[in-house]
């Protein structure tokens, strides 16, 4: 049984990671988070030790590890900005880390990291569940057996929405966040690289408080791509159903479902990285340097090959 710690406690994902340490056997011995609340804990480990002050959950684990009771692992749930400072945190401390994605905001900050690790003899793992997903698995393989010069057209869309408190919290601020193709369209762009390779062209059309949208040329494939947090955005036989949530990945023309099957991809994650087989630093790399230079346009606007999602009226910011 290995120790755990949980830094980013109150989080949204935070339970994923609970459930997860759990599932696999664990044991979650202390926490961290500046809010308090945090009573999902009693569902996992009632019995964890919990701070609401970085200095007392420092010395804690630090005392924990000249009592021979180290942290194994250190798992960060915290907003994207300090992902990189509390991965540092863990690496010092001995443990190995579990972190959320984004891995980091920029791509430099790998390269540090990986000093880190050389320098501690500990490593760093980023959650990229969708590798895991089985549609996306027999998706990869299915592109991999085809000849390496056909290129496949694709268009991307994931709305999520979500309401006011969005652009009140961090994850409204960029500069904490990375804006919405960083905080919600990541691990998409994760999978995309990891099916069809490395980025030719990245062209933004669209970039905005609630949306984004855009048009990549991979290695094997052309991507037209739309995010948004935005309720309004959502095809209407999505919002005739009382869904808040779309997915939808069509290749071809063909649409590939994975909207479901998400449920026990973190215990699966979990349980890779436990047997070694994690997504360290350099898999993480691609995508990171993807979304760094899309938060780096501004947007051209709607011309050439964008997705129709584009063409939605744009709203107003609900604070300006």
């Amino acid at each position: 049984m290995k120790n755990f710690a949980l830094i980013g406690a109150a989080g949204y994902i935070a339970p994923k990671h609970m459930k997860a340490i759990k599932e696999t056997g664990n044991q979650l011995v202390a926490a961290y988070d500046k809010f308090d609340s945090v009573g999902v804990m009693d569902s996992y480990f009632p019995k964890v030790d919990f701070f609401t002050e970085f200095e007392r959950f420092d010395r804690h684990v630090e005392k924990l590890k000249r009592e021979a009771k180290p942290i194994d692992y250190v798992s960060v749930c915290s907003p994207n900005y300090l992902h990189d400072s509390h991965i540092r945190f863990g690496l010092r401390l001995g443990a190995d880390v579990i972190c959320e994605k984004p891995l980091v905001l920029n791509p430099w900050n790998i390269a540090g990291l990986e000093s880190v690790e050389k320098e501690t003899g500990s490593k760093v793992y980023n959650i990229l569940q969708l590798r895991l997903h089985p549609a996306i698995v027999a998706l990869r393989e299915k592109v991999l057996s085809e000849p390496t010069d056909k290129i496949y057209d694709i268009d991307l869309t994931y709305i999520s929405s979500r309401g006011n408190w969005y652009y009140t919290s961090w994850k409204g601020d960029e500069t904490k966040s990375g804006g919405i193709a960083t905080n919600i369209g990541i691990h998409f762009f994760d999978m995309l690289t990891w099916i069809f390779g490395k980025v030719k062209t990245n062209i933004v059309h669209l970039q905005t408080h609630d949306r984004a949208a855009g048009f990549l040329e991979l290695e094997r494939a052309r991507v037209r791509w739309f995010l948004s947090i935005n309720q309004g955005t959502l095809p209407e036989s999505i919002s005739a159903k009382g869904k808040n949530i779309y997915r939808s990945l069509s290749i071809e023309g063909k649409e590939i479902e994975f909207s479901e099957g998400f449920v026990d991809l973190h215990s699966e994650s979990y349980a890779g990285i436990l047997r070694g087989n994690g997504f360290g630093l350099q898999e993480a790399i691609n995508s990171v340097a993807l979304v760094h230079d899309i938060r780096l346009q501004k947007g051209i606007g709607l011309v050439g090959d964008y997705h129709p999602f584009a063409k939605k009226p744009l709203a107003d910011h609900p604070f300006h």
